[in-house]
């Protein structure tokens, strides 16, 4: 996979660490970028915004949207290079993140739907210590095997969950199914619902804005 375009913003001078926020299915780079001015920030941090590659998306007929993966719902796993692709693609972004001056430990990874996926697959099998993993509207692809794919050194890096009750894109019941296979595994799990379709609301927003300020502060 060719090197990713991205978005940035920081939010202030000497930022304490790194944010790196994939989007979902079909969206781009600009989807989250206007939600760091509403986040309640008590550090200022960097955020980097990666579009994902245009390919053709299965379940949409064929359509060629962005997406970090293929959906075929007749073979759920068929998606696993991509995922693993896509990972790739994104630690490159880490790596030039590390080559800034930033360490492993002041980058997190964050991601929504598909976004959330690659973000949840890198950090936990990342293996530097990471600082923090953000999964929004999103699921751990292949659950079942969760284990065989996680490495040691994330193993108490503190992981946000958020899911609206009513998302029809990815319903609850699989985002709490991987929640537990996390906590099955002993990850420190902050879990948190919505009264929300497959979106953001405020309250998540102020929420979000808390969790990141709890694993950068001083």
């Amino acid at each position: 996979m060719e090197t990713l375009e991205f978005l940035e913003k920081e939010t202030g001078e000497n930022p304490a660490g790194c944010v790196i926020w994939m989007h979902g299915l079909g969206a781009d780079a600009t989807d989250f970028e206007p939600i760091v001015p509403l986040l309640p920030l008590d550090v200022s941090l960097r955020f980097v915004f990666p579009n994902a590659p245009v390919r053709p998306i299965t379940v949409n007929g064929g359509m060629e949207m962005r997406g970090w993966y293929d959906i075929n719902p007749a073979s759920p796993l068929a998606s696993n290079d991509d995922i693993r692709e896509s990972v790739e693609a994104i630690n490159q972004l880490v790596d030039a993140e590390v080559a800034r001056g930033f360490t492993h430990d002041q980058v997190t990874i964050a991601g929504f739907s598909q976004g959330g996926v690659i973000a949840l697959e890198l950090g936990l099998g990342h293996p530097q210590r990471l600082r923090g993993i953000m999964a929004l509207s999103t699921y751990v692809n292949d659950h079942e095997h969760l284990a065989d794919r996680v490495g040691f050194a994330n193993v108490e890096t503190p992981i946000f969950m958020a899911h609206g009750v009513n998302d029809p894109m990815i319903p609850i019941t699989r985002a709490i199914t991987s929640r537990q296979a996390l906590m099955d595994l002993a990850y420190p799990v902050q879990w948190q619902e919505y009264a929300m379709g497959h979106q953001v609301c405020p309250q998540q927003i102020t929420h979000i804005g808390q969790w990141l300020n709890s694993i950068y502060a001083p």
